[in-house]
């Protein structure tokens, strides 16, 4: 294998305290050293390497985790968010005309729109996404959405379990039949997990429950769209079955803070998503000051969050969700790992993934400071430099 340096880092964040200062593990003055696809080694200036990338002096971070994305769509709700901002409320509804569109499209369309939106996130320095199906809601047409959507990542989210399918609104309890049955015999090749949108208008507790205890059965990993509406059943649904995550946790209850907070499931917040439909922002100082593990991800979807947008979520973590610059970072990379159960994503270590991103910056810090400025010069993933910003000024 060929090998391949980062050199001249100013700040390097591990994501390992055991390596360096603080939390985020952070090193100064530093080069990266690749080995195909892994991190090699942590060195000084003048590491022998096959070929070379000088950062410098700028900050590198380990590339994102997008641990909740629905990237495999077509259409676009551009009036319903034009109704919404002008006071129209949000509501779980409007999935069916992404249906509609989706449903219409062919696969070469589908693939095409999605890798594009993939590309995007490439540039935001995504190297990692979980992406979902859900906007077919019939057998074909989520089996299609889940293969499409393994052509751009090993972590594919079954989720027929979005809405009721138009077809079905008079007969709910025969759609949950058909996810269960016919539906997830489709689509468990192509995934990894299962996911439910628990919630009014879409699945109430028994519903979500059968549709999760079948995705298992099936030897899937379990998700939750949990409590983004108002509080109810989900994420204490999710805790309970064992869940890797939550996501929105939006409305939490003291009960629900206290069950996440004693468990593996990973609350994942997604701000994005309340920025974009008005609603209350997570209270993500809650859960971490009880010891719940957060995660950041960009929910990037057509009606409620249609960005890749990853170091907006951060900036907005921060501002609104009351978390430290430090924290949204973690949460946005370790985090979006351990809400994918994944230890080799997430942090720049020997033996990790050799994902990374370099920040037109010298700190991580510009994430934040610089809201919605395109910061990353350039993204690597698994030892490959997938984007290069050609103003950057990187050689």
């Amino acid at each position: 294998m060929s090998t391949f340096a980062i050199d001249n880092i100013g700040l390097l964040v591990t994501n390992d305290p055991e390596l360096g200062e603080g939390p985020l593990g952070v090193l100064r003055d530093v080069s990266l050293v690749l080995d195909g696809d892994r991190v090699a080694a942590v060195a000084g200036a003048g590491a022998q390497a096959d070929a070379r990338l000088d950062a410098g002096g700028r900050c590198v971070i380990p590339g994102f985790v997008d641990s909740h994305t629905h990237l495999v769509f077509a259409g676009d709700r551009a009036e319903e968010f034009a109704a919404r901002m002008a006071g129209a409320p949000y509501a779980a509804g409007g999935i069916r005309s992404t249906v509609t569109a989706t449903r219409a499209a062919s696969i070469g369309e589908l693939t095409a729109l999605a890798r594009s939106r993939r590309r995007e996130a490439l540039r935001a320095g995504i190297t990692h996404v979980e992406v979902k199906s859900g906007y077919a809601l019939d057998v074909d047409g989520e089996r299609r959405l889940c293969e499409v959507a393994a052509g751009l990542t090993g972590d594919v989210t079954f989720l027929g379990g979005h809405l009721v399918a138009p077809e079905y609104q008079d007969r709910p309890d025969d759609y949950v039949a058909l996810v269960c049955g016919e539906m997830l015999a489709a689509c468990a090749p192509s995934a990894r997990w299962i996911d439910v949108f628990c919630e009014r208008g879409a699945f109430d507790a028994d519903q979500s429950r059968t549709i999760l205890t079948a995705g298992r059965g099936a030897g899937l990993g379990l998700r939750v769209h949990a409590n983004q509406l108002g509080e109810g059943p989900g994420v204490q649904l999710a805790v309970e079955l064992g869940a890797a995550s939550a996501d929105h946790c939006t409305h939490l209850s003291d009960a629900d803070v206290e069950a996440l907070a004693g468990s593996g499931t990973v609350a994942t917040l997604l701000p994005a998503t309340d920025f974009c439909t008005r609603q209350p922002y997570p209270d993500a100082r809650r859960l971490l000051d009880a010891g719940a593990t957060i995660a950041l991800a960009t929910n990037c979807n057509p009606g409620s969050s249609y960005t890749t947008a990853i170091g907006f979520c951060i900036a907005l973590g921060v501002r609104e969700l009351r978390m430290t610059a430090e924290e949204a970072l973690q949460a946005a990379t370790l985090g979006g790992a351990q809400a994918l159960w994944r230890d080799d994503l997430g942090r720049l270590t020997p033996g990790s993934r050799a994902d990374a991103a370099v920040l037109s910056a010298p700190s991580y810090t510009h994430i934040v400071y610089r809201p919605g400025v395109p910061l990353v010069a350039a993204t690597i993933r698994a030892g490959q430099l997938e984007w290069l910003d050609p103003e950057g000024g990187l050689v």
